[in-house]
């Protein structure tokens, strides 16, 4: 199956370039770009791409608030945004992760990783440009939301799962790591999801930092 990507970046030069990496992979596939925030929400939501990468400072709105409203709370059909930028700022992280993202990917972390961030998005998972990861989780000071203050009955296997997501590892990484198959970690994953009251990998990791899950042995 391809899979289709909306590119949105104020930068021409960026674009280019950011589609002849995506598009020199045989599964994927760039179906629309956008200069600007306003374009990058009327395409997306037009097109409905499997993953939308959205660059942080673009013109008319922003890229946090394109992930609010492509991917924010309340939206009934979110879509899978990835955010892409020079930029490693906290606000910007934050902003992106709390707007709904599903990725943060620094433009200078090489090919590789974006397209693995785009395939990690496309199959459910969540990828952040390791460089972000440990300091963006182990920094989170939003407050724990109400339905999850109190820890939830998580099996043992559950917290495992749970913390293999909060240091960054993949569904594919954790069935290796816990010799289970792919289909038992995506069963986990969705079982936690439900029971934390989560929408996403990334919410879970942010979620077992808070909590102090990952710390536990």
């Amino acid at each position: 199956m391809t899979i289709r990507v909306l590119l949105a970046d104020d930068q021409a030069m960026i674009r280019r370039g950011l589609r002849l990496i995506l598009e020199d992979q045989p599964d994927i596939s760039v179906i629309a770009e956008a200069p600007d925030g306003v374009e990058a929400i009327a395409q997306a939501r037009r097109l409905r791409p499997d993953v939308c990468l959205v660059d942080i400072r673009m013109p008319r709105l922003d890229g946090i608030e394109v992930t609010r409203a492509l991917a924010g709370p309340g939206i009934p059909h979110p879509m899978r945004v990835i955010v892409v930028t020079t930029f490693d700022l906290d606000e910007y992280v934050y902003g992106a992760l709390r707007g709904g993202a599903v990725g943060f990917i620094l433009k200078d972390a090489g090919p590789a990783l974006l397209v693995e961030a785009v395939r990690a998005a496309h199959n459910g998972d969540a990828l952040v440009s390791p460089s972000v990861t440990i300091r963006l989780l182990r920094h989170l000071t939003t407050p724990v939301p109400a339905s999850t203050k109190s820890l939830p009955s998580l099996s043992e296997r559950e917290i495992e799962v749970v913390r293999e997501i909060a240091r960054g590892r993949t569904n594919l990484e954790i069935g290796a790591e816990l010799f289970i198959s792919l289909s038992t970690v995506k069963s986990h994953v969705s079982t936690i999801q439900t029971k934390l009251g989560l929408r996403n990998r990334v919410e879970i990791a942010a979620w077992a930092w808070e909590n102090r899950i990952v710390e536990k042995t």
